[in-house]
């Protein structure tokens, strides 16, 4: 028997594991296989655009996930049979990862070495692509970094920007059974977080899993405390999320400073709840971690947070009384992405030269790609889980 709340037990004894898909990122092909892979090498939450293909997609995923337990456990994989908590992330104003780019190709010059494609690590920006047929941005690919824009010679790449509205996304997402809500927030938006929570709380009781993503900023411990009284009494259990430098976990090793040090910042606060890195996590975050001695280990302290049980009955967001506060859990977004990047562009290459009427090449339909794609995520996965067995 699965047990449901089993990633709520690894909040609690500090070896979270989330694989972020992005806000922004709607490739259904990428989201499904980067689900399955991150699922099956043991990953505790998936979190996915607010948007009902992209939902479906890693439903499916998980579904598949399933069925594939006991070869991934014989493979010696984290995976239990459990599934991970879906979430989804939602936002309450302006947030760099609910943006597109976008640029007219017919403006740039037949000369320009055209930099943007080489620096997008998504592989959203083509030129005369034969595969796609298509030149400029591939919106479904791209999930707003923004470091093309910089880099233009010519300065003709923007963003499009959008909002969650209220009263539309939120029964829509909540009637497609997520486990879990991310509300991405900044200082000085209590209103717009209120109106938001308004409209999601009549459903809030449904949800295992509230997050709160916010980035630094001058009174960000009040304001979350101003957003907590907003949303106690709460019956999920409640993640600060540490958005320390979004989006940029590929770019080098030193981006998850910013990370560590605005997870400091909130577990001083002593919020109710849990604390969780993201924005500029990768391969050295856990490692950081140890050494600044942020991880809590196996039957040690609960940490910050750590107080929060599995079941609604035992106030999961109530506050930790520790001596000693700890990060409970990590996120990881372009790191985890461009980490399997080479296994899906495989993928895509067998897609397109499939002659077959079916053209589209699941991961689970390639054996060798799969496992060779669990192995990489279980890479990133493993570093924090082996807390569990120190």
């Amino acid at each position: 028997m699965t047990d449901l709340f089993a990633p709520l037990q690894s909040l609690k004894q500090g070896h979270w594991f989330k694989l972020i898909c992005g806000a922004s990122f709607q490739h259904l092909p990428a989201v499904r296989s980067l689900t399955l892979a991150y699922t099956l090498a043991g990953a505790d939450c998936i979190d996915v655009a607010a948007d009902p293909a992209v939902i479906a997609a890693a439903q499916a995923a998980l579904q598949v996930a399933r069925t594939l337990g006991r070869e991934a456990q014989k493979r010696g994989f984290d995976y239990k049979g459990n599934s991970p908590f879906l979430m989804v992330s939602l936002n309450d104003g302006e947030d760099p990862h609910f943006r597109k780019a976008e640029f007219n190709p017919t403006e740039c010059p037949t000369d320009c070495p055209r930099p943007c494609e080489r620096i997008c690590p998504a592989q959203a920006i083509v030129f005369n692509s034969i595969k796609e047929d298509f030149s400029g941005v591939l919106s479904q690919k791209c999930y707003g970094c923004g470091r093309c824009i910089p880099v233009c010679p010519y300065d003709i790449i923007y963003t499009s920007s959008y909002m969650s509205t209220p009263g539309a996304i939120a029964p829509l997402v909540m009637s497609t059974g997520v486990d879990a809500v991310e509300i991405h927030t900044k200082v000085g938006r209590l209103a717009e977080f209120e109106q938001l929570w308004q409209a999601i709380s009549p459903w809030a009781d449904q949800l295992k899993l509230l997050a709160i993503s916010c980035p630094d900023g001058e009174g960000m411990t009040d304001y979350l405390r101003a957003v907590y009284d907003l949303i106690a009494p709460l019956n999920s259990a409640l993640i600060w999320q540490t958005d320390g430098r979004p989006m940029s976990g590929d770019i080098g090793d030193g981006t998850t400073i910013a990370a560590v040090k605005l997870g400091q910042k909130v577990l001083a606060a002593k919020l109710p709840g849990y604390v969780q890195l993201a924005g500029g996590t990768n391969s050295y975050t856990v490692a950081k971690l140890k050494t600044m001695g942020l991880l809590k280990r196996a039957g040690g302290d609960e940490g910050a947070g750590g107080d929060e049980g599995a079941k609604s009955s035992s106030s999961p967001s109530s506050p930790s009384s520790s001596s000693s506060p700890s990060i409970s859990g990590v996120a990881y977004g372009s790191y985890a992405r461009v980490m399997l990047s080479p296994i899906l562009e495989q993928l895509e290459n067998k897609e397109v030269s499939n002659t077959n009427v079916k053209a589209t090449v699941r991961l689970e339909e390639d054996d060798t790609l799969l496992w060779q794609a669990v192995e990489l995520a279980h890479s990133l996965v493993s570093q924090i889980k082996s807390q569990q067995e120190r």
